[in-house]
This record gives structure tokens, C-alpha cells and sequence, in this order.
């Protein structure tokens, strides 16, 4: 789609974007969200579950065919399968991967219950397995692939300070992603770093911090409705851990009257999100590069799937803290970034979202503002 959010823009905005909320998006060379993706060569199968589509649609619009093509040109076939947000599919899925004999496994899991068993099936096994996009906490994984999460809560964190800086003594209520996630997890970690000192010095005030159960979009609009009645309909900033649950906030605000008056964070640059950006009603998102993570993936998958652990080893070149199993994870750690009006045109600008699918309706006059065509 738990997120949970940083940077120019420009440094590297080739293969950028992260599709993460529910909603109408797009993107060349989606496929089935249940059957499986053939790569390039036959010399190694690796297989890939990604978690679900309910609440996030980058997987199925962006991962699965960045990742498609990431291991076509690596020379390898790649069994890309979608557990649709199910525990024991994602299971049974990895079982029947573990059986045919594939040589590398790549997760990105539901929750570190799940993805830790299967890591521990594919490790018995004697097959290597990464994690991507999400670390399980508590498992197995030889390695990692995802970005700077805390850098993520960050820009989060940085962009609603920003909105807020001439406003002293502003209320923020925080929606945050689901507490089985490690990513919502370091998000909250990230916006703290910025947060909490305006919080301790009186220059923002915090209303309440609540996460949200598995992402959910719908649950996340409730509780955010159910804080903002409780604080007399007053808010003057929200963080949103993605533009799935900025979307929801956006239609309390606008029940209210609230919208466009009060800066809304979110993450993964999706159209919504954007459309949302364009219309004045959510200050900023985070922009992410799925394809580098792709690419990451099917790359550090290439080498151990050749049993060069020395060439993963120098691409992993960051660690990441498994808490729980009190352990460091050899990490593929990319860099995000954030958008808010000004940069919606450099990400279309790169093709992860087309101008037609983006200027329609009521964003047409800011689109051409904007020079997006």
C-alpha cells in the first residue's frame, strides 16, 4: 500500500514514484493481480509475493511490472504472485514457490507474522529470501530492499512544519499507518525527529497521534472525523502517513468546510494524491522510486541466484535494525523525496503518471498553470 515518508526532487527522479493508496491509477504494463509474470532467460526462477490491492495500488500498477522488468534484464524468470491481503494465501503461495524449486525469494509481506514464517521455510529450504519493501521484524531474510523510512517521516514531518511555520501554537492530529508494519513504524520515527521539538517548545501542538489498523483507509477517515469532533472541529494540520488516508481525512475536511485551509501530508505520489495536491486540498507526498527498488531487488535476486554473495554484499551497503530479532540486516536503502504543487510536474515529466490520466476535470486549469501537458 504499514507507508506510514526528504529531498530535491531532481537528484533522481528517473523511475520515480510510489504508488501506495486506493484509487484510480495508472501505469504501463500491469498485469493479472493473481497470475504470475515470466522474466527473461531460464537461467534461475525467482519468485515474488507482493501483499495485497485493497488498500494500496502501487503493487499491482507499479511493482509488478517494474519488478517484470527489472528481472527480464537481469536474464531471469521472475513467478510474480499477489496474495490480495491474505495471510494464508500469501502462505500457500510461498509454499508452492518453495516447492517448485525457486532459487531466490522476494517478499514483501502483510505483516512479520507471515513474512518471518515464510522466510524460515524458504531458509530451511536452503533458499535465500529478501525483503522488500518491508522488513519482518523478527525473521530470517538474508537482505532488504526499500527506502529510508525514517527519511520518509521526515519529509513528512518537514513539509506539514513548513505549512505550519506562521501559524505558532497550530493543532496537528496525526493519522498513522498499521502498527504490524515496521515501515509506519520508522514514518512515525521520521516525523518525530521534527515534530516532537515544535511540540516540546509550544510552536505546534499535538492533538492526538492514532494508528490504523492495516492501513484502512475507510477506519482512518472515521477516527480522524471521531478526533476532530473531539477537539471542538478544530484542526490546523494533519499528518497523514499516506495518500490513502490523507484521501479520507480530505473528505472529513470537506464535510466541515476545512479543506484547502488545512495542509494535509501524505506518501507515494498517487494520483489521488496528486489530484489532491493540484486542487490545494493536500500540501504535499512523498515520491519514491519503485523501479530503483526493483532494479535493487533483481539485481541483489541475480547475484544469489549465480551464489555470489560477495556481489550482494557490496550491493547491500546499508544495515538495517531487526529489533525484535535483535539483529542487522544487510540493506538496499534508496532515497525519497518531496512533492508538494511545485514538483507535480517532474513527476508526470518521468512517465509514472500520464498527463491525461492526471488533467482531467476540476485539476485542468492547474495542470495548465503548471505547464503539464
Amino acid at each position: 500500500m504499514r507507508t506510514k515518508a526528504l529531498g530535491a526532487v531532481a537528484v533522481a527522479l528517473a523511475g520515480l514514484l510510489t504508488l501506495a493508496a486506493c484509487g484510480s491509477n495508472s501505469s504501463s504494463g500491469s498485469s493479472s493481480s493473481t497470475g504470475g509474470s515470466g522474466g527473461g532467460g531460464g537461467n534461475g526462477t525467482v519468485g515474488v509475493i507482493l501483499p495485497e490491492t485493497a488498500t494500496s495500488a502501487r503493487w499491482e500498477g507499479f511493482d509488478r511490472p517494474m519488478l517484470q522488468k527489472a528481472f527480464k534484464a537481469q536474464g531471469f524468470d521472475a513467478d510474480i504472485q499477489n496474495a490480495q491481503g491474505d495471510v494464508q494465501k500469501f502462505s500457500t503461495l510461498a509454499d508452492g514457490m518453495i516447492a517448485k524449486g525457486v532459487k531466490v525469494l522476494v517478499i514483501a509481506s502483510i505483516n512479520s507474522e507471515v513474512g518471518t514464517a515464510v522466510a524460515n521455510k524458504a531458509k530451511k529450504a536452503g533458499i535465500p529470501t529478501i525483503d522488500y519493501d518491508r522488513l519482518n521484524l523478527g525473521g530470517s531474510s538474508d537482505y532488504y530492499v526499500s527506502f529510508d523510512n525514517v527519511g520518509v517521516g521526515q519529509l513528512q514531518g518537514q513539509g506539514l512544519a513548513t505549512a505550519l511555520k506562521d501559524k505558532p501554537g497550530a493543532q496537528v492530529i496525526e493519522i498513522e499507518g498499521a502498527p504490524t508494519d515496521n515501515n509506519a513504524t520508522l514514518f512515525h520515527d521520521g516525523q518525530e525527529k521534527v515534530l516532537k521539538p515544535l511540540y516540546d517548545s509550544g510552536a505546534l501542538k499535538l492533538v492526538h497521534s492514532q494508528p490504523i489498523d492495516e492501513w484502512d483507509n475507510q477506519k482512518g477517515g472515521q477516527v480522524f472525523e471521531q478526533l476532530l469532533t473531539g477537539n471542538g472541529g478544530k484542526v490546523d494540520g494533519v499528518v497523514a502517513a499516506n495518500d490513502g488516508l490523507a484521501g479520507a481525512i480530505i473528505t472529513v475536511l470537506k464535510k466541515n468546510g476545512l479543506n484547502g485551509k488545512v495542509p494535509v501530508t501524505g506518501q507515494d505520489a498517487t494520483a489521488d494524491g496528486l489530484k489532491a495536491i493540484l486542487r490545494g486540498d493536500q500540501y504535499m507526498t512523498v515520491f519514491k522510486p519503485i523501479q530503483d527498488e526493483a532494479d535493487a531487488a533483481a539485481k541483489l535476486a541475480s547475484a544469489l541466484v549465480k551464489g555470489d554473495k560477495a556481489s550482494a554484499d557490496a550491493l547491500a551497503t546499508a544495515v538495517s535494525k531487526d529489533t525484535k530479532g535483535n539483529r542487522d540486516v544487510k540493506s538496499v536503502l534508496l532515497t525519497p523525496h518531496l512533492v508538494t504543487k511545485a514538483e507535480v510536474k517532474q513527476v508526470v515529466d518521468q512517465g509514472y503518471i500520464k498527463a491525461s490520466d492526471l488533467c482531467s476535470g476540476d485539476v485542468s486549469a492547474a495542470c495548465g498553470q503548471l505547464g503539464i501537458s
